[in-house]
């Protein structure tokens, strides 16, 4: 009798468990089947930033057929027994196509300061962003001197007294294989380097003493500046990657499409004669076959950029070159790669006339680090400017070290590369630029060489006589700073001050800071230093 009723109480234990079991299985399945009732892409999150002035575009995934209705709200309004209230500022309704993805596009709306939410409704699911506020986008692309932490820079510990930037945001998502160097990548690491994996999943944070940390200081700075400047919100997306040369931003079908560069997809890239020596020699120090790595051309392109391409942004800010300034031919290809590159992210974000800012590489001797030809691969830099419209450089040969290829004054870079986009983009009476060189001309003994960006007269940084001329690119020769009268177009101007340099005969070219390590002293009066530059001598008419 006892063993009967020994095995009822099991027979009904284990019927228990069994039902708990199938409840805690449908519960998950529930879960599981409302996270697939819709979704938003993961760039949409709290504290976000959206384009102002463009077609609001928001997508997602969602169940065929289902309808999904995402409304755009003004909140921090107050009702009389001072609850939060909100404002439908605008509303969509659309309905999932078969292939489960989802998209509306909102009207554009100007610039605000107030906190705005999302909310996406489908199917009795509700998503909530809030915090949202509308401005400018700028995505962050470049190399280790772009990913520089603010907490690494010369003035974080001043910084951080002024990091909190109500309007100021970032999206900062680490990657891949970060800090892995001189060995093969883990199989856990291998598995991350698909696109869709590479980057972490993130979120947007408000600029304050925690969140900017991490954050690229030139990228900080830069975003800081225009705040500042305009109060216009600023969202900022780092997408830069430590060593990076540039083929890894640009697509491979745009690479395929120009016979120029059409090299450059070959497979396997790690033997490949068109990609960088020194970009080949560190991703064959991770990898034991060619596939996915942070420097394979097209690879954060299809990674981090082209999940973008729907998103409105304002522009695109760059701080890279120093993986592609090592052999001659890298360096004499990079104006046409880089008007390749640019034109590939117009064209994908449907936005013909988007901005591109970028930094020129700094100064460094060639003794401790491979930058021999860093001065010719500057000049190719500035050439960037003749063949891009909507494009500026800024100059920073003045805080570059000798022997050291990641100068901690991150300040200075951000605020200069902020001079184009506050003049260009913001309208602001500021010069975005040291002088760079118009013309040089040849006449009577004397060589005059002028300077756009100089309006109101040129100058040496430390008082000192004018140095960093050259008539061969080996030997300096003396230079003054002279008024004379400048013509530009049908304009003349009278008073303006150029460059003389007394000489025999007419030379072919004229250089400056013609070395890797430059000490060239010529700035405008906003102590802003000339670009280093070779341009040819023409005769006087």
């Amino acid at each position: 009798m006892r063993g009967l009723l020994r095995l009822g109480l099991m027979f009904c234990l284990t019927l228990i468990i069994a039902q708990s079991l199938l409840i805690a299985q449908t519960s998950l399945k529930s879960v599981s089947r409302e996270a697939e009732i819709v979704s938003v892409n993961k760039i949409f999150t709290d504290h976000m930033v959206l384009q102002r002035d463009q077609p609001i575009h928001i997508w997602g995934r969602g169940l065929p057929g289902a309808a999904v209705k995402v409304s755009l709200s003004r909140t921090g309004l107050r009702s009389a027994d001072s609850k939060t209230l909100s404002s439908v500022v605008k509303s969509v309704v659309t309905s999932v196509r078969l292939d489960s993805s989802w998209s509306v596009n909102l009207p554009a709306l100007k610039a605000s300061t107030t906190p705005h939410e999302i909310i996406i409704n489908s199917c009795k699911k509700n998503i909530l962003i809030s915090n949202v506020l509308l401005g400018d986008i700028w995505i962050c692309i470049g190399q280790s001197n772009m990913e520089w932490p603010m907490q690494r820079e010369m003035y974080y510990r001043e910084a951080i007294t002024t990091a909190n930037q109500p309007l100021l945001r970032f999206y900062n998502p680490t990657y891949a294989g970060k800090n892995v160097f001189n060995q093969y990548f883990s199989d856990s690491v291998l598995q991350m380097m698909q696109p869709e994996k590479f980057f972490a999943p993130t979120s947007w944070q408000v600029s304050d003493s925690n969140s900017f940390r991490a954050m690229s200081a030139v990228a900080y700075y830069y975003g800081k500046s225009i705040v500042t400047n305009t109060q216009v919100p600023i969202g900022l997306i780092n997408l830069s990657i430590a060593g990076a040369p540039l083929e890894t931003f640009i697509g491979v079908d745009a690479l395929k499409s120009d016979e120029r560069f059409a090299a450059k997809a070959i497979e396997p890239w790690l033997t490949n004669p068109a990609i960088p020596v020194w970009v080949k020699e560190r991703g064959n120090q991770n990898l034991r076959t060619g596939t996915n790595h942070p420097f394979k051309p097209g690879h954060v392109y299809e990674a981090g950029l082209k999940p973008l391409f729907p998103l409105a942004i304002k522009g695109i800010i760059n701080y890279q070159g120093e993986s592609n300034a090592q052999e001659m031919e890298r360096v004499n290809e990079y104006a046409a790669l880089t008007q390749l590159m640019v034109q590939n992210f117009r064209g994908r974000f449907q936005q013909p006339m988007l901005p591109y800012f970028f930094v020129q590489l700094s100064s460094i001797d060639s003794v401790k680090y491979k930058g021999q030809y860093w001065h010719l691969f500057r000049d190719e830099q500035r050439k960037i400017m003749e063949r891009l419209s909507y494009s500026g450089m800024a100059v920073c040969t003045d805080y570059g070290l000798k022997d050291n290829v990641h100068p901690t004054n991150k300040k200075i870079v951000g605020e200069r590369l902020a001079r184009w986009a506050l003049n260009k983009e913001y309208g602001l009476s500021i010069v975005p630029s040291g002088p760079l060189p118009l013309s040089a001309q040849y006449a009577n003994g004397q060589l005059q060489v002028t300077f756009n960006h100089a309006k109101d007269g040129l100058a040496t940084a430390d008082g000192k006589s004018l140095r960093g001329f050259s008539l061969d690119g080996i030997h300096e020769v003396s230079a003054r700073i002279q008024k004379g009268t400048l013509q530009l177009g049908n304009a003349v101007s009278s008073g303006a001050e150029m460059v003389v340099i007394d000489c025999e005969e007419q030379p072919e070219y004229i250089y400056y800071d013609w070395k890797p390590y430059t000490d060239g002293n010529l700035v405008n009066r906003e102590q802003i230093p000339t670009s280093t530059f070779k341009i040819k001598v023409h005769l006087k008419k």
